[in-house]
């Protein structure tokens, strides 16, 4: 149970879910360490604990709720926020409520002010806040040579896999003025790559009708390219990358393939396609057209030969036909994706989804993400081989005692994609360090990874 009063009060944090809910955390986080509270190395330290949920989809739910049962049992005191704590059952009551009783308070996702007053409320604050309690890029929980931008909240789309919009609400996109003074002040904390991430982030200002504001006494329109135009020079000016994410294939994106040529920001583009299937696309309400997507990165590709190309798909959609399928398997064959995951539908309580007909059946939709799977290693397989004997450009994330490293290119972002095994030679006498940018030569390469030394 839970510790002793101390002094100072302390709050054990547990932090579930996507990229979204990582910033979500560190708001908070940041928040507590503003308002003079300590955050708990276990349950026993902790006068009461956080739990930020994720509730996408059933296994995180069974996660999220595991999560939180294992600190009632280990600490008594809990608050809940998160995707999870906005679902509510049939009835109007909240899910979390129903499966766990004996919660302190229940906030959804985005709920800074929400958890404050269940803090305030339960273990009241020690003193009156002191910015300089906190460093000036807040409190992260990525290594400190990388972090996450989010450039809005919410979502406008309605697609029937999905209950995002109904947890995280519509589209509202931050103010391009404060995007860029948070990023400014990430890279002068040490960033080295900043990972922009929203639930759509080439809607970013379409809420505002793409508004203008200022950074740095110029006008910005609140539009995701002067956006990414912006955050290019600025990563420019520290050396910094700039990864986009979450952006579907909406025609302006163009605009920004260009800006990856230039080198201004990181030849990737993490596009969440879904599927292939005109059919499927349309039972799956996609906010973009998937008929044109091959032309589409074939032209990116032409633009910028070094894309790297990621995205999800979904196997067994109900109605999903063999048909279908096949079709998916023909346009992963084509359009070569270099980085791919893919999920078996999951039936989400409360998706629009569920009301369709000819569910396929369970077994049919994991065997089908098998198969995808297969012939996405021989993609991938082969994509990495042509990189032997090629130099890339490598941060470092981790060293071990021996010298040697683990890094990620271009191609790979954090904990989602390959990393790059680096061999320090003997005779360089400097030692690597967490958050360099090296060159190194690749000497080998297998399904998902590249290994290669470090060029002088």
């Amino acid at each position: 149970m839970a510790r002793p009063r101390t002094s100072t009060p302390q709050i054990g944090f547990v932090s579930l879910g996507c990229p979204k809910a990582t910033v979500d955390a560190e708001h908070i986080l940041t928040q507590l360490r503003a308002e003079g509270y300590d955050i708990a190395a276990s349950y026993q330290d902790a006068d009461l604990v956080i739990v930020n949920t994720c509730g996408f989809i059933d296994e995180a739910i069974e996660e999220s709720l595991e999560a939180i049962a294992e600190a009632l049992d280990e600490n008594g005191k809990v608050i809940v926020t998160g995707c999870l704590g906005a679902m509510r059952d049939t009835d109007g009551n909240l899910l979390v409520n129903n499966a766990l009783p004996n919660i302190l308070a229940v906030t959804g996702p985005d709920s800074l002010q929400e958890v404050m007053d269940a803090v305030h409320t339960h273990l009241p604050r020690p003193h009156e806040p002191f910015v300089d309690l906190v460093p000036p890029q807040g409190i992260k929980l990525t290594p400190r040579h990388y972090a996450y931008l989010k450039i809005s909240e919410g979502c406008n789309h309605a697609c029937t896999f999905c209950i995002i919009p109904s947890l995280r609400g519509d589209l509202v996109s931050r103010p391009i003025g404060d995007v860029m003074q948070e990023a400014e002040r990430l890279f002068k904390a040490g960033v080295k790559e900043l990972l922009v991430i929203s639930q759509d982030t080439g809607a970013y200002g379409i809420d505002v009708k793409s508004r203008m504001d200022f950074w740095g006494g110029k006008p910005l329109k609140t539009h995701v390219t002067p956006l990414v135009t912006a955050l290019g020079q600025l990563a420019r000016e520290h050396d910094a990358w700039v990864r986009l994410h979450y952006v579907y294939p909406y025609p302006h994106i163009d605009q920004i393939i260009p800006l990856m040529a230039e080198g201004l920001i990181v030849p990737y583009l993490d596009v969440p396609l879904q599927h292939a299937h005109p059919d499927v696309l349309r039972r799956m309400k996609r906010p973009a057209s998937g008929e044109r997507n091959i032309e589409r990165i074939q032209a990116w590709r032409k633009l910028c030969p070094d894309i790297t190309i990621r995205s999800t798909f979904i196997t067994g959609f109900p109605s999903e036909t063999d048909a279908e399928f096949n079709y998916l398997l023909d346009f992963i064959r084509e359009a070569q994706i270099d980085r791919l995951g893919c999920f078996p539908y999951s039936p989400v309580e409360g998706a629009a989804a569920n009301a369709l007909p000819n569910p396929v059946p369970e077994e049919v939709r994991e065997e089908r993400r098998a198969q995808l799977m297969l012939l996405q290693e021989e993609i991938s397989a082969k994509r990495l081989q042509a990189k032997i004997g090629k130099s890339v450009r490598v941060l470092i994330d981790a060293v071990g005692a021996s010298g040697n490293a683990l890094g990620r290119s271009a191609a790979d972002a954090p904990e989602i994609d390959g990393v790059v095994h680096i061999t320090r030679p003997a005779n360089r006498l400097r030692k690597l360090n967490v958050g360099e940018f090296v060159d190194v030569m690749i000497t080998d390469a297998d399904t998902h990874d590249l290994w290669g030394e470090v060029q002088p």
